[in-house]
């Protein structure tokens, strides 16, 4: 009775959130409810007839959370945080929604996962990859890396675990777990012919020598051994294999598990969704998936809000690629110059809490080789001066070069530069894509981020 009692009072809140027009009530119910029952998650979790899934990574866990869903939604009814409401109160926010759920998947924020796993005992866990990120709220990623170590041991005995082997830290948490799952990329023709400067997890995790890569895809994930102690990549049981970028409209690979080896193509740009994909494959396997469902499922998927999200506004496509990391935006900028380069962008650098208030990555980022292509940059944002800069040093033409603070006024001023029928690349951070989704959606071109599709 109490907890029907507390759950009534946190819906009755969600509503009157989104009367209000405040996110569509995705973390105030669970706020709110946590509160006053700490244990709540826990309860709530437990009644999951097919229990919980977790994913979570630095990089593309919205986008791997999608896929999930995708793949597993005929086979029951998901408690998905789909608006990207990471924490604690947005995985209980979910469940308190989601009242017929059998199965939960949620996508959860590297620094809150130790905490989401103990309360709700996943079913089973994909780590995706641990890149440098907001160094103000997180420290140096080996600080995660101990974190999720430490969780990883506490998970239930009969938990799945799947990790992606070409993330020396994320990896070799196999090698702890009975039974965890491995995957990763094997295509040399898709390496780098060098590890980027910015690589984060570039030293061995035994010996402190640096990793000698075979082959490296993305940041420092790929095939990587220390040629002084020998700690190497596990081998993969899931792969993706003859892959096939398409400009900015998809990729296709060979997916190759231990059931069989068919070729998928997922409509996502970028050699880092070939990671989302594989992510989302070996877990919807780990949950029971089919080969055929799996395949299936990433051929009929779609961006998530603000992942290679396309949005048509009058007469313009609105390509939102978001960037938050050196990683990240290393690969969108790679992703864009292999495809062409675009002629014009618009780059959002907010520095706001859930961004990070550091935003000295930028200098760290490489953002040269889009800037050689642009004939015109807009940048805007709450440290669009900042951007600005850091483009004036990269050698950009102050003539062609805009600095639009104003979020709004930026996206009007990119939307007035481009010829109708093309499409405006937009870069931003984190909340500088909540921001202009909220604008477009405002506008009527867009559904908000939490609402489902019809």
């Amino acid at each position: 009775m109490r907890l029907a009692l507390e759950l009534a009072l946190a819906r009755s809140a969600g509503r009157l959130s989104r009367l209000a027009g405040r996110g569509g009530g995705t973390t105030l119910p669970g706020k709110i409810l946590a509160t006053i029952d700490p244990a709540a998650l826990s309860t709530l979790a437990a009644r999951l007839s097919q229990g919980s899934a977790v994913v979570s990574a630095t990089n593309g866990k919205t986008t791997t959370a999608s896929l999930v869903a995708t793949i597993l939604a005929p086979r029951a009814r998901l408690a998905h945080n789909r608006s990207g409401a990471n924490l604690v109160s947005g995985v209980t926010s979910t469940l308190i929604e989601e009242r017929a759920a059998e199965l939960g998947l949620f996508e959860v924020d590297e620094g809150a996962f130790p905490d989401v796993a103990r309360r709700i005992r996943p079913r089973a866990v994909c780590l995706g990859n641990l890149f440098r990120d907001q160094l103000d709220r997180y420290g140096e990623l080996e600080r995660i890396a101990e974190q999720w170590r430490a969780s990883v041991a506490e998970l239930p005995a009969t938990a799945t675990l799947v990790v992606n082997a070409d993330d020396p830290q994320v990896g070799d948490l196999a090698s702890v777990r009975p039974g965890a799952v491995t995957f990763g990329l094997d295509d040399p023709v898709q390496a780098r012919p060098s590890l980027q400067h910015a690589a984060d997890s570039k030293y061995c995790l035994r010996c402190g020598t640096p990793y000698v890569y075979a082959t490296a895809y993305v940041g420092h994930l790929g095939d990587y051994r220390c040629p002084a102690c020998g700690h190497s990549r596990l081998p993969l049981q899931v792969a993706a294999r003859n892959i096939e970028l398409h400009g900015l409209q998809a990729v296709s690979f060979d997916l190759a598990t231990p059931e069989d080896t068919r070729r998928v193509r997922v409509e996502l740009p970028g050699l880092y969704n070939v990671y989302n994909a594989l992510a989302a494959a070996a877990i919807s396997r780990a949950l029971g998936a089919t080969p055929h469902e799996i395949g299936e499922g990433l051929s009929h998927a779609r961006p998530a809000f603000g992942r290679a999200e396309r949005i048509a506004v009058d007469g313009r496509i609105l390509l939102i690629l978001t960037i938050k990391n050196p990683a990240g935006a290393n690969e969108v900028v790679r992703t864009l110059v292999a495809a062409g380069a675009p002629r014009l962008a618009v780059i959002a650098l907010n520095d706001a809490i859930a961004d990070g208030r550091d935003v000295s990555w930028i200098w760290d980022a490489d953002f040269e080789p889009l800037l050689e292509r642009l004939e015109r940059l807009v940048v805007t944002g709450s440290r669009a001066a900042e951007l600005a800069l850091r483009c004036a040093y990269a050698g950009f033409p102050a003539d062609r070069l805009e600095i639009v603070p104003d979020l709004v006024a930026a996206l009007d001023r990119g939307l007035e530069l481009t010829s109708h029928g093309d499409e405006l690349i937009v870069l931003p951070t984190y909340t500088a894509m909540l921001a202009l989704r909220k604008t477009v959606s405002e506008r009527g071109h867009a559904r908000q981020y939490w609402e489902r599709a019809a």
